[in-house]
Formats: C-alpha cells, structure tokens, sequence
C-alpha cells in the first residue's frame, strides 16, 4: 500500500480512503471519537461516531450535536474501509479504533489502560498490522501497584482523617478519574460529597455504570454536615476559595504522577495516591506484543524514549507522530522538572 492506511495532518488522524478523522483536533465533517476527555473529543464537527455509552458524555460536553452511537466490535464500513470500536479500558466508555481496508489492519488506541479497573470496559487486544499507541507513561520508572491495594491505602487514609477529626479530599479527573474513585470507597466508613463538576458528570453515567450514592455540596452544605466524610473534586478546586470552608481538611491526588518524589511536595498535596488510567511501562509493552503488530506509532507520551526502546531492542519498526492529545497536561507541567529528571536518567 502506497499511501498509509492511517495519516497525521493538522487537522488530526485522517484516514484518506473514507473521507473520515479519528479524535480531531480541529474542526472536520466527520470523526470518531474514542472517548470523552476534551483532548480527544472537541466540538466543532459535522459529524461524530463513537460508542453508544459515550454519547450521553459527549452531549454533555459539547450541547446538542450530530452523534452516532455503536457497539463494541459492531463493523461499519465508510467509502468501503471497515471500522469497529473496541474497549480501551482508559475510562468508561473509551474506545480503541480498528481500520481495515484490502487486509491491512491498523488500530488507533486513544488512551488505555490494561488493568481491569472494575468500572470501565475492559481492555481488549486488537490484532493489527500497524499499532498507533499512547506512551503517556512510557518510562520503565512506572510500574503500577494492583488497584486493590490502591484503594486499600486510599480507605484507610479516609478512616485516619476521621479519627483526627478532619475532612478528607480526594482530586481526580470529573470524567472518568472520579467515578473509578467513587466505584471503590467504602462507604461503611462514611458519606461520600462531590463538587459540582464530578456530580454533573456522575450523573449523566449513573444509568449506564452502578456507582454508590453521593451527596452534591451546595451553598447550603454545612462544615459540620460534611466534617470526617470525603469529598471528591477535580484538581483545579485545589486551591480555590471553594476549599477554604471544609478547614480542617487533609488533601490527597490520585495520579500516575505521584510515582516521582516530590510531585506531592510541588502541587501542595498532603498525600499522593499512585492511580492512573492510562497503562504503565509494562502495560504498553504486553498491549504491543498482544496485537502481533509488525510497525508502531508513538503519540502523546515520551514518545522518543518508548519508541527508540521498542527499535533497538525489541525490533518493532517504531515510530513517533504529535498529535495535540493534552488530557494530562496540568498534571505533566507540575512535575515537569523532575519528569525531564528521570528521562535524563532513563536516557
């Protein structure tokens, strides 16, 4: 095949011989969307497929626009190239994209993760020719502890505070980051508040995805109603005058990036929980090896680091493409220095 199944333009992933954007970064006619973070789904287009279960979040999102929803693994053809999405286990309703066209296979994978999360579609190696990857965390220095003992630590810090007598806050991504943290508190240990933003969006996924009850904080939501609970909220409440009326509170992140030392520190973060939704070094080597890919494309991540290891020694023809794909951006510029740290240490 000449021209490339799958290429990268300044409009975003362009597939040539169906007329068709995957996760466009600025506006076209028509483009699937893989998942809901605003990196990956923006509004401006004609036309948008994605999964059936995103299409409430998107709609949220972007007001009322042309959606088509599909079904895991359901294939659709567009000026003759066949389309299925597959689950990309990144967030609820995340999708990897397959493209086929005269036997050539290539997947597109958005974000994913490969660990079973008890919430989101499990991930699901797709067998492709060509694999377009993220490497978000494509560094050797992240490894991944099982999500039980995550939350384990996560129950058992909630149930500390308490007995200090203080309040507990936990951060994470309203999409996605939120409901994961929702789905595996204990709610024996007491009730559990959110900010707007995380309760808007939990509860456009609540008929979809069984989630525990909350309670949404109001003007009218007391100190003394919500003292010794916790309270889940999106990192940017951290620091707004929104916080102030839960003192005394303790603050927590969860987040891939509280792997380095230090990044707790540098974001004012009393404890740092290491829980991330997109796959670790290992994860990203399995999900390649599983597709029986021959050629790999690296976007968003340490893409120069991931794909120079996967030439030289593992043997894969690896390359990079940038995309605009920022969902992590805030969290990469607080731990830019000591990230720029471990890759000189990688390198």
């Amino acid at each position: 095949m000449n021209q490339p199944l799958l290429v990268f333009n300044e409009k975003g992933i362009y597939c040539e011989k169906a007329g068709v954007y995957i996760d466009a970064w600025r506006p076209v006619d028509k483009c699937i969307i893989t998942h809901g973070h605003a990196d990956h789904s923006r509004w401006g287009h004609k036309q948008y497929i994605t999964h059936a279960n995103n299409v409430p979040i998107i709609k949220h999102r972007l007001g009322e626009i042309s959606v088509t929803g599909k079904a895991w693994n359901e294939t659709f053809k567009i000026n003759g190239v066949k389309f299925s999405l597959h689950p990309a286990g990144h967030i609820i309703a995340s999708a990897q994209v397959r493209v086929e066209y005269k036997g050539e296979v290539w997947v597109f994978t958005g974000d994913f993760k490969t660990e079973d999360d008890g919430l989101a579609e499990v991930y699901e190696p797709v067998k492709c020719h060509t694999f377009i990857t993220e490497c978000t965390f494509g560094l050797p220095a992240f490894k991944w502890e099982p999500q039980a003992e995550v939350f384990k630590d996560i129950n058992e810090w909630w149930a500390s505070n308490i007995a200090d007598g203080r309040t507990s806050i936990l951060f994470g991504y309203s999409l996605g980051k939120a409901q994961r943290i929702l789905k595996h508190l204990d709610t024996s240990i007491g009730k559990i508040y959110t900010h707007g933003a995380v309760e808007n969006m939990t509860e456009v996924v609540r008929p979809l995805y069984s989630l525990p009850e909350t309670t949404l904080i109001t003007r009218d939501t007391s100190k003394e109603e919500i003292k010794g609970n916790i309270i889940v909220a999106p990192p940017s409440a951290h620091g707004s005058t929104w916080i102030r009326r839960f003192v005394p509170y303790v603050t927590a992140s969860a987040s891939g990036w509280m792997t380095f030392r230090g990044a707790r520190r540098r974001r004012a973060i009393d404890r740092g929980f290491v829980l991330s939704d997109h796959a670790d070094w290992e994860g990203l080597l399995s999900a390649i090896d599983a597709t029986g890919c021959e050629k790999v494309i690296a976007t968003h991540g340490y893409t120069d680091i991931f794909s120079r290891y996967l030439r030289e020694e593992l043997g894969y023809d690896a390359r990079t493409e940038k995309t605009q794909y920022e969902e992590e951006s805030a969290e990469i510029d607080t731990s830019a220095s000591l990230s720029n740290q471990k890759i000189e240490n990688e390198d």
